[in-house]
């Protein structure tokens, strides 16, 4: 008899790009476009849970409040309306816009006659990081007495932002054969398309770059993919794969029953399969348990309640447990609340580490690809992007970097899982030193171009001393203009100042050959004849 999801939930999570909107303003604020242009859409800001009014506040709420540690407080809440905090210094880095007209999802999976499955969603929410061009979709679905190969399949192939390729008959590989938004009453609102292999191919071969299911366009619209000709202020680019992150809560009627292949596969997302079979080879996988499961309150004996299992390969957070278990399910004080709002949370940090760094990285090889050395205005916007690119990552450190976020053991371990798989560490430190190495460079090439003005104004002064101790040893009125008369005088100064401005500039041009030919007076080592054929190649044409 098949296995049955008493109750399943997954959230999806799809990290993108922002593109600058104004390119000489660092911090765009594209969420008061979002909120400016609300008659256009369906996307509303959500108002702050924390409001002041404690009749107001859930306990789940609370509960989230308290898991983490100050400073990521901060980062998630921002800052209390006391102590004489004022409105703009309270305000949460987050802002999160939500659109409650998409009430269902409809998915047909690959098989003979694979009749429509049908999940609710809870919610689909945008949200917007201060002073960092990152953007995260976050989408909830769930249903209940749901067949395990059902829930492995919406695990597996409902996150695909475009298929990796087309299997036998068109269909999109990897991705579900059609997935439909559908509204309150039933009407279709999306559909995806990923059996239209063609546009798939014309895009990529046009824009190098991929083309987004409608299924996901149409859901982030007003906002628009940075290389589509739709006309749109907030661009957004990919940053990660085409699969998107995803958490799963699984509520089962005996947990226990699941076989270790069936672990396997809930835990690294692998597809539906035999529960019999392994996915991955038997020496793949003999410490599965050790590296991608945390089973402190897991209990395997056939004794007792079976309590928890969490999972996380980074790309992948399932949290399974006993439908039968109060705690387990409860949507308020539970690990079912647990799941939706203090694990989410765990989850999401790494996942915002890892697209910032990315973004970072990527705007780091948009700025070299768009340098030309020999146009100054290049190299000044390519300087210019670099010191805004040094100012976002260190207000990215201070704000949003995290090694801990919570003392708790199990959040701190399940943190630390989900961010040593990504590889947020590892990242932060190549970014960082990419960041520093184009920093250092354009401290160095700064230094450079000072220590030639003062190399230029050394040579002009050296050779202007000579005009000064003449007019010196014979006294400044070397000439009687006193006795000439005053228009002349004019003609004089005028044509004295035109013709040392004149030589002024003439050495400037020339101080680069005319240190050299100091340098080799200055050296002993060199003949006479050395010295002065260094002289003559101040006059030489030296272009190549």
């Amino acid at each position: 008899m098949p296995q049955l999801v008493r109750h399943f939930r997954q959230v999806l999570i799809w990290p993108l790009q922002v593109m600058p909107i104004r390119e000489e303003s660092q911090i765009q604020e594209p969420w008061d476009i979002l909120r400016a242009s609300q008659d256009e859409h369906s996307w509303r800001e959500l108002k702050d849970k924390f409001d002041g009014r404690s009749e107001n506040l859930q306990e789940r709420y609370y509960s989230e409040f308290v898991t983490f540690l100050p400073y990521v407080r901060r980062f998630l809440y921002g800052e209390g309306l006391g102590r004489g905090a004022t409105a703009r210094g309270a305000e949460s880095p987050l802002r999160v816009f939500r659109r409650s007209d998409i009430a269902r999802v409809r998915m047909t999976f690959p098989g003979p006659a694979s009749d429509p499955e049908t999940f609710n969603v809870d919610h689909v929410d945008l949200c917007f990081l201060y002073d960092i061009d990152v953007i995260l979709l976050v989408i909830e679905i769930f249903a209940d007495d749901l067949s395990l190969t059902r829930a492995e399949e919406a695990m597996y192939r409902f996150g695909r932002a475009y298929p990796t390729y087309w299997a036998k008959g068109g269909r999109g590989g990897h991705c579900v054969v059609l997935a439909e938004w559908l509204g309150a009453d039933g009407s279709v609102l999306a559909v995806s398309d990923y059996e239209e292999r063609q546009k798939y191919l014309e895009f990529v071969d046009r824009h190098r770059a991929p083309f987004f299911s409608s299924l996901w366009t149409c859901l982030l619209r007003p906002l628009v993919p940075d290389y589509s000709e739709e006309k749109g202020l907030i661009r957004y680019r990919q940053i990660e794969y085409a699969r998107m992150p995803l958490m799963a809560y699984l509520a089962m009627d005996d947990a226990r029953a699941l076989t270790r292949a069936d672990f396997v596969r809930l835990g690294l997302v692998t597809g539906p399969g035999e529960s019999s079979v392994l996915p991955y080879s038997e020496r793949y996988m003999r410490n599965f348990e050790d590296r991608y499961c945390y089973d402190q309150f897991w209990n395997e004996e056939r004794s007792g309640r079976p309590g928890t299992r969490f999972m996380s390969c980074g790309h992948g957070f399932v949290m399974i447990g006993d439908a039968n278990d109060p705690f387990f399910v409860d949507h308020d004080a539970g690990l079912l609340a647990q799941f939706r709002h203090q694990y989410f949370v765990l989850f999401l940090i790494p996942h915002i580490h890892k697209a910032t760094l990315l973004m970072l990285s990527d705007r780091m090889v948009s700025a070299l690809n768009k340098l030309v050395i020999e146009d100054p205005d290049s190299v000044r916007r390519f300087k210019r992007t670099i010191r805004q690119l040094l100012e976002i990552f260190l207000r990215f450190t201070h704000r949003y970097w995290f090694h801990e976020v919570s003392d708790q053991p199990q959040a701190k371990e399940i943190y630390r899982m989900t961010s040593s798989y990504l590889g947020t560490d590892p990242l932060y430190v190549e970014v960082r030193h990419e960041i520093e190495d184009m920093a250092q460079y354009l401290e160095t090439d700064t230094l450079r171009r000072q220590a030639n003005t003062v190399v230029r104004l050394t040579v002009v002064t050296v050779f202007g001393m000579i005009g000064s101790v003449v007019t010196g040893f014979f006294g400044m009125n070397l000439f009687a203009f006193a006795e000439i008369p005053l228009a002349l005088q004019f003609f004089v100064l005028a044509a004295v100042t035109g013709g040392v401005t004149a030589i002024l500039f003439y050495m400037l041009t020339k101080s680069k050959a005319l240190a050299d030919f100091l340098d080799a007076v200055s050296d002993e080592r060199l003949r006479t004849s050395e010295k002065l054929r260094s002289l003559i190649n101040v006059w030489r044409n030296k272009r190549s």
